[in-house]
């Protein structure tokens, strides 16, 4: 069986390029000539490779690593063995994704399942009153309602549902399988696939006589240079409008309630759920598992730790964990002292076994 590659091989960069893209400093400018290849893993780099470390977790990988070149923090740069050339800079990560973006330059481009271009298949249904401006892909098998506004550049992938009267802005990507209603989309927003916008809010008067639909009459609100993940799911306001500010990521299946106002360039991490009606403010950091009751605000630059419960409001740079979430030093506090109680604790109940084993003694 052949094995394909997904991604043309790059051409090879001197470490003066890199350097010039990164800012990085090459601590010895002897090397600037050097050629590098490709991207890997420090444990796994050969002579054409350059690889980073921005961990402290891996700083024993980088001791024996056999890249030619790496991308470090200067606090790292001692360890590195001699023949691998170093290339200091504060923000090694950043660095590297620069690197990778520019030796791979297509894997920063969207494309659809088809890896065409500029294509409106036949086999897509299009209502005759949607616009759609020059330049938009639209796969096999979509379907794009009445009025249904999309700009240029944008691809709309095998089997997206895109319902009436949506607005999606330029240059986007609406992966396959997604179904997208009730919504106003801005430019350069990423919908992996099988993403679901818009759908009714979980919203019921209860009662003893039943549970009582209430329509969910919002709408979704995704700025400019949103990324959803993977069969997420965002609801549409109840009373107003579910909001995802500009520059948020959203991880593959995560959950947000109607009347969700997401700031500006928060991170939300898999399996998190936020309930109704609770704001975020900005670069909001929410990690995989955590759980926010409705109607809390959660102020600016807040990090909110992995399974976390929420059931109360954050101040702004709040770093809390647990369920229910506390700050992490108390959390800490609290994990310690119950360790330590269990060391000291001695056994003074004898289990039934025990009790029959001196009997029988």
């Amino acid at each position: 069986m052949s094995d394909p590659s997904f991604f043309k091989t790059p051409r090879p960069a001197s470490l003066a390029e890199i350097a010039a893209w990164t800012g990085a400093k090459l601590v010895d400018e002897t090397r600037a000539r050097y050629m590098v290849a490709n991207v890997a893993p420090l444990d796994t780099a050969g002579p054409e490779d350059i690889a980073f470390l921005d961990n402290q977790k891996y700083s024993g990988q980088l001791a024996t690593t056999r890249a030619g070149a790496c991308l470090v923090h200067p606090r790292f740069s001692a360890r590195a063995p001699e023949g691998v050339a170093v290339l200091e800079t504060p923000e090694p990560y950043r660095a590297y994704a620069t690197v990778v973006g520019k030796l791979y330059p297509a894997a920063l481009k969207l494309e659809g399942a088809y890896g065409e271009k500029d294509l409106v298949s036949p086999r897509a249904t299009i209502h005759p009153t949607a616009k759609l401006e020059p330049g938009v892909t639209v796969e096999p098998g979509a379907v794009i309602g009445a009025r249904v506004e999309i700009g240029q550049g944008t691809i709309v992938g095998a089997n997206a549902v895109i319902g009436h009267d949506v607005k999606i802005g330029r240059n986007g990507y609406i992966g396959a399988n997604s179904t997208i209603i009730h919504s106003l989309i801005g430019n350069r927003v990423i919908l992996h696939p099988g993403v679901r916008l818009g759908q009714d809010g979980f919203g019921f008067a209860m009662g003893p006589k039943g549970h009582q639909k209430v329509p969910q009459i919002g709408r979704i609100i995704i700025q400019d240079d949103v990324e959803i993940g993977a069969n997420s799911t965002i609801d549409r306001g109840a009373s107003r409008d579910t909001v995802i500010g500009e520059g948020s990521k959203i991880d593959n299946l995560v959950q947000i309630g109607h009347n969700v106002t997401v700031g500006r360039h928060c991170i939300i991490v898999s399996q998190a759920g936020v309930s109704g009606s609770t704001t975020l403010g900005d670069f909001v950091v929410i990690a995989g598992q955590a759980g926010l009751i409705g109607h809390l605000t959660v102020g600016s630059g807040t990090q909110i730790g992995a399974q976390a419960g929420v059931d109360a409001s954050l101040p702004p740079g709040s770093r809390v964990i647990g369920s229910p979430a506390q700050p992490f030093m108390d959390f800490a506090r609290e994990v310690a002292a119950l360790k330590r109680l269990v060391k000291r604790r001695k056994p003074d109940v004898k289990t039934a076994d025990d009790k029959g084993a001196d009997r029988d003694g």
